[in-house]
């Protein structure tokens, strides 16, 4: 694990937690209400799902060039939001650590 992952990780974990406490104070639907109560919290969901939709832009483009599919990473992120972005970019950080790590084999010994 290098600084990143362990940076994202944190990250993660910390968001994780205040969104079980919202949900432990509201409720679930709650939650909702509240994201919709006025003008001031309509703009920042209106902000939140642009940058989202952003970032699965992204995603998608990323992991194309990586010769994956980005698509189960944005489906996730539109069920959990930023949690689901975080999660491809703990899982990415990873699998780029893997490869630089990777010995190299010379082809005639492969």
């Amino acid at each position: 694990m290098n600084v990143k992952q362990l940076g994202l990780g944190i990250v993660l974990v910390d968001f994780a937690a205040l969104v079980g406490y919202a949900v432990y104070q509201y409720g679930y639907v709650g939650c909702f209400e509240a994201m919709t109560a006025n003008a001031a919290t309509l703009a920042f969901l209106a902000d939140l799902v642009i940058a989202l939709g952003l970032v699965s832009i992204w995603m998608l483009q990323d992991a194309r060039a990586r010769g994956e599919s980005g698509v189960p990473w944005v489906l996730l992120t539109a069920v959990l939001g930023s949690p689901g972005a975080l999660l491809y970019l703990i899982r990415r950080e990873r699998r780029a650590t893997a490869t630089a790590h990777r010995p190299l084999v010379h082809p005639a010994r492969a």
